[in-house]
């Protein structure tokens, strides 16, 4: 299990490698720099050049956000998404063979394809064309803003993606899709709401790491937390703080021994739940 952030971030007046050396102190394993992704019009040389100097700046491992064909071309002819998919293909090899160990494809707008059959078709389309011949990186499709649960599970999982992001806060259904992912895909959540005064109670997002592990008997080494995006809204000590309670979360939700896991977390926030995570199940009393 590991934490990462879905989204751009606010920009604070430091440089880059601050920012990375800020979202390393939070806790988070995975990171990338929260500027807005990198688009299919940006040279892959220059795409690189900048996923290596993030990458030198921190001992975490940090992955390259790429703008999504669809959402990029939502406004332009019936081919554009399949065109900006050939060019993104290309960034997405550069980086392959320059070593950057995840990449993140950002679909942020694609609600029409949960309800309309030819943006459906689009978007695979785009997305098959964008993988073919990938190899050597970790490719993960983040899908946010809506719930997407319409266009069927077959419309994500039958791309060759390693892993999904899912926004569970402005889509609450995409649990749906989750439940239907095959087990060998990997499922980051987008459980934690980014709003100024959202809700950050971590057994909440523990639950839904542990519910997201459980799905398919996928286990917890192919589940990520996340928050859901955008955090840019935010100041940054507010968007550092709602990072670091999806660290503090995965630490605990890591927990082999259901006796600590349950010490660490308020059984208030779970009722009278008996599939709560970290439960200690005691054995029946013997009869007399």
């Amino acid at each position: 299990m590991f934490s990462t952030l879905l989204g751009a971030l606010p920009r604070p007046s430091d440089g880059p490698g601050d920012v990375l050396a800020s979202l390393a102190s939070t806790g988070l394993e995975l990171l990338s720099t929260g500027e807005p992704p990198a688009g299919a019009d940006q040279p892959p040389a220059s795409v690189v050049a900048a996923w290596q100097a993030a990458a030198g700046a921190t001992d975490r491992p940090v992955k390259q956000v790429l703008a999504g064909p669809y959402t990029a071309g939502r406004d332009g002819a019936p081919s554009r998404p399949t065109q900006l998919a050939e060019n993104l293909q290309a960034t997405v090899l550069a980086l392959a063979e320059a070593g950057c160990p995840f990449v993140e494809v950002d679909e942020s707008a694609a609600e029409a394809i949960a309800v309309v059959l030819g943006e459906r078709r689009r978007f695979v389309e785009a997305h098959r064309r964008l993988l073919d011949g990938v190899a050597g990186t970790h490719v993960s499709l983040a899908l946010t803003g809506a719930n997407l649960d319409g266009a069927g599970a077959a419309t994500f999982f039958d791309l060759p993606y390693a892993s999904y992001a899912f926004d569970l806060i402005a889509g609450p259904d995409n649990w749906r899709l989750i439940a239907a992912a095959p087990q060998d895909r990997g499922i980051v959540c987008g459980a934690l709401d980014p709003r100024p005064n959202g809700d950050e109670t971590r057994e909440l997002l523990i639950w839904a790491a542990h519910y997201a592990a459980s799905t398919n008997g996928r286990g917890s080494i192919r589940v990520g937390l996340a928050n859901a995006p955008s955090l840019a809204p935010l100041d940054w000590p507010v968007a550092l703080r709602k990072l670091g309670r999806i660290a503090e979360a995965v630490r605990i939700a890591s927990v082999e021994s259901p006796e600590e896991m349950a010490r660490l977390l308020d059984p208030r926030a779970f009722g009278g739940r008996r599939d709560r995570p970290g439960r200690v199940r005691f054995a029946s009393p013997p009869e007399e």
